[in-house]
């Protein structure tokens, strides 16, 4: 046997020769001293880069253990939506009666039955009441019952997740939402304060504005300077508005809030339009069901699905999120708990496409959530199956590009990676995620998937650039 000291060279030229996969678990040098830079450990990361030809991983470390997600959770629920609902699905939402109409009057009821659409606004709204109009109704001499029965859902408290139940994130699902259950406010800053007004005023809100201006500063986002509060009395909410607007800010701006619950934003919507259109009610609006011989008056389609999961992960919108996890679930298991049937039915799917399941958490299906679960290996085993799939490009166009639109517009610009990573991004506080995909100079592709659960993530954003980097290079 040679001696110990002759055989070192030999060994060190071995580890030398051994695949990429054999040493995977170094991190990045670029990935490593960005995270040091934020204070951020190793242990607190999760990180997998993996070439598209199912190939061993690039680079793989931690990538076994369950972590927080954030909103990246939402690539798991628009895969699965693709591949159970499909891309020609669409929401509807009917008006219809058993009521005979004479002389202009409705005499009866109108039935409202909500079909979960997450993309209704006012304006589908106003169209399908114009339709209403152009049929000679003016009058509506019954109630309003609105059906909500698709979605069998627990109570939803927008305070739960942040303490913030005014943020139109913390909006929940329903199966006759409108506008992502909130109000847009437009804000024109004055000499002495603001001036506030939305189109339409949803009937049964009132608006208090004691917005003042300070004397100096740079305005920034102005919203931040600026506070939202509601009282609920005699059927009437008062959404307060107060805070001061900084001499810097000159320009209008928008608000959104969310100050009313879904059912009274839809009803308060559907008042103040059909009034706008010249429209009455003679009776009260009610939750029931839609009679089966009731005959269809009218009915508006949102756009299909692959559009309204684009509006999911180039915005990160929640509330969609939340609407797609309940259909999938109202779809599936018919009569079950919306929310908790889309999780069962997410988890199959994963299972049944050969993602791994262990310590997998889903919740509500956005990420916005403490307890959502899901592990780098995991997402990369999605991201592999989702490249495999005929719904591939519907996915693939959802996500945000980096330095081109969506959350990811303002990454990476004059990057290498500019352009040629389609990925989606979550933030909460003490987590920082993306997955997606990574198109190399050599046009390769890549499945990546960083994550992050430490208290200093929020400093992270440079770590995620250093590794889109690092893969678009190679």
């Amino acid at each position: 046997m040679p001696p110990r000291q002759n055989r070192l060279p030999q060994l060190l030229i071995a580890v030398a020769l051994l695949p990429a996969a054999a040493r995977a678990d170094t991190l990045p040098a670029p990935l490593e001293a960005s995270l040091a830079r934020a204070g951020i450990p190793g242990n607190a990361v999760a990180v997998l880069v993996q070439k598209l030809d199912g190939s061993a991983p690039l680079l793989s470390h931690r990538s076994t253990e369950a972590m927080n997600p954030a909103s990246v959770m939402k690539l798991v629920t628009a895969q699965v939506a693709l591949e159970r609902l499909g891309p020609a699905f669409t929401w509807k939402t009917r008006l219809s009666t058993r009521a005979e109409l004479d002389g202009g009057v409705l005499k009866g009821s109108l039935h409202i039955t909500g079909g979960g659409d997450p993309r209704l606004s006012r304006e589908r709204l106003w169209l399908l009441l114009r339709e209403l109009r152009a049929q000679g109704i003016r009058r509506i001499a019954g109630d309003v019952v609105t059906d909500r029965s698709l979605f069998r859902l627990a109570p939803h408290d927008p305070a739960a997740f942040d303490q913030r139940p005014l943020r139109p994130y913390n909006a929940g699902a329903d199966a006759l939402s409108v506008d992502y259950g909130a109000i847009r406010l437009r804000l024109q800053p004055t000499a002495d304060g603001a001036s506030v007004r939305t189109d339409p005023l949803p009937t049964g809100l009132a608006i208090e504005n004691r917005i003042r201006r300070s004397a100096d500063g740079a305005c920034g986002d102005p919203t931040t300077q600026l506070n939202a509060d509601t009282t609920n009395a005699g059927g009437l909410t008062r959404l307060k508005l107060s805070g001061s607007l900084a001499a810097g800010c000159t320009e209008a701006f928008d608000w959104n809030l969310a100050p009313l619950p879904p059912e009274r934003l839809f009803e308060g919507m559907f008042r103040s339009l059909w009034k706008e259109l010249g429209g009455e009610i003679g009776g009260h609006f009610q939750n029931g069901s839609t009679p089966p011989e009731a005959r269809l008056l009218a009915e508006t389609s949102s756009p299909p699905l692959p559009e309204v999961l684009r509006d999911m992960n180039k915005w990160s919108n929640n509330v969609i999120a939340r609407h797609v996890l309940a259909t999938l679930g109202a779809t599936v298991e018919p009569g079950q708990d919306s929310v908790e049937a889309g999780r069962r039915v997410v988890e199959q799917s994963l299972a049944a496409a050969g993602v791994e399941t262990r310590g997998f958490v889903a919740e509500n299906g956005a990420g916005l959530s403490r307890s959502a679960r899901i592990s780098a290996r995991s997402l990369g085993q999605l991201l592999q199956s989702a490249w495999r799939s005929p719904t591939m490009p519907e996915l693939m166009a959802s996500l945000p590009i980096a330095g081109i639109d969506g959350t990811a517009r303002r990454r990476l610009a004059n990057s290498p990676a500019a352009g040629r990573a389609h990925v989606k991004t979550g933030t909460l506080d003490g987590v920082r995620s993306l997955a997606g995909y990574v198109l190399t100079h050599d046009s390769q592709r890549y499945a990546v998937v960083l994550m992050i659960n430490h208290p200093n993530a929020g400093a992270a954003r440079d770590a995620q650039d250093a590794l889109l980097e690092w893969v678009a290079e190679r």
